[in-house]
C-alpha cells in the first residue's frame, strides 16, 4: 500500500467520523446545543484540534460551535502574565558571587503556536528566563551589574523575545529587582568607600590651606606697603572683639602710631 493510498484512507475515515458526529448532533438536537456550543472570553482564544489536526486559526472571542467526540479544545489566556525569577547565585566575570532576582512580563500573541510548538509555554518561558539571566550576568563584572541594570534588562528582553518567538510569545519587559552581595564584600566595599571619602577630605583641606596661605601672603604684601593699614586692622579686630564680649580688653598700640595721631 502506497503512502498516497494511506492518506486517502485516513481522509475518508475522518470524513466518516465527522458525518457521524453531525448526525448525532441532529438526532439529539434538543440537548445538542448544550454540548456543541462553547464561549470564550475577550482575553481568551480557543485552539481546536479536529481528529488530532489543528485548525489554522484560533476561535474566539465569543461563541463558536464544535463537534463532540471529534474536536478537542485548548483555551489559551492572551493577557499579560508576570512571574518572578527565583534568586540566582551567579559568578561574575571578575569572580564575585552575587545573588540576583528579576521579574518578567510576557503575553501570548499566537495561540496556535503556543499550543503546538511547546509542551508547557509558561514553564518553558520561566526556565529560559532563569538560564538567560545566569548567562548574561556571567559575562558582566560586579560594577557593570550594579551600574547598568537598564542595559542588562533590555538585553535580556531582546534575547528572550527572539528565543520565544517560535512559541508565539512576546516578552514585553524584564526588570532586575535586586542584587545581593556577600556580607564580607559589603564590608570591604564600605571600607573602600570610606577610605576614598577620607582621602578626598584631606585633598580638599590641603587645597583650602594652600588658598589660605596665598591669601595671607597677598595680605602681608599689602600691609607691608603701608604701616597705617596694619594699625587700622588692629582697630577693626578690637571692634569685633568688643562686640562679642562685654569685657575689658588690653590692646597694644605702637608709640609711633600715637605720635602720628
Amino acid at each position: 500500500m502506497t503512502q498516497n493510498s494511506m492518506e486517502q484512507d485516513v481522509g475518508i475515515c475522518s470524513r466518516i467520523l465527522i458525518v457521524i458526529s453531525i448526525l448525532l448532533c441532529i438526532c439529539f438536537f434538543p440537548l445538542a446545543p448544550f454540548f456543541i456550543i462553547k464561549i470564550v472570553s475577550q482575553y481568551e482564544r480557543a485552539v481546536i484540534f479536529r481528529l488530532g489536526c489543528v485548525r489554522k486559526r484560533a476561535a474566539g472571542p465569543g461563541i463558536f460551535f464544535f463537534l463532540p467526540c471529534v474536536d478537542e479544545i485548548n483555551v489559551v489566556d492572551m493577557r499579560t502574565i508576570s512571574f518572578d525569577i527565583p534568586p540566582q547565585e551567579i559568578l561574575t566575570r571578575d569572580s564575585v558571587t552575587v545573588t540576583v532576582d528579576a521579574v518578567v512580563f510576557y503575553s501570548i500573541q499566537d495561540a496556535v503556536s503556543s499550543v503546538c510548538n511547546v509542551d508547557n509555554v509558561r514553564c518553558s518561558t520561566r526556565l529560559l528566563a532563569q538560564t538567560t539571566l545566569r548567562n548574561i550576568l556571567g559575562t558582566k563584572t560586579l560594577s557593570e551589574i550594579l551600574s547598568e541594570r537598564e542595559g542588562i534588562s533590555n538585553c535580556m528582553q531582546q534575547f528572550l523575545d527572539t528565543a520565544t518567538d517560535p512559541w508565539g510569545v512576546r516578552v514585553q519587559r524584564v526588570e532586575v529587582k535586586d542584587v545581593r552581595l556577600p556580607h564580607n564584600l559589603q564590608r570591604a566595599m564600605a571600607a573602600e568607600a570610606e577610605a576614598h571619602r577620607d582621602a578626598r577630605a584631606k585633598v580638599i583641606a590641603a587645597e583650602g590651606e594652600l588658598n589660605a596661605s596665598k591669601a595671607l601672603k597677598e595680605a602681608a604684601d599689602v600691609f607691608s606697603e603701608s604701616a597705617a593699614t596694619l594699625q587700622l586692622r588692629y582697630l577693626q579686630t578690637l571692634t569685633s572683639i568688643a562686640a562679642e564680649r562685654n569685657s575689658t580688653i588690653l590692646f597694644p598700640v605702637p608709640i609711633n602710631f600715637m605720635k602720628t595721631c
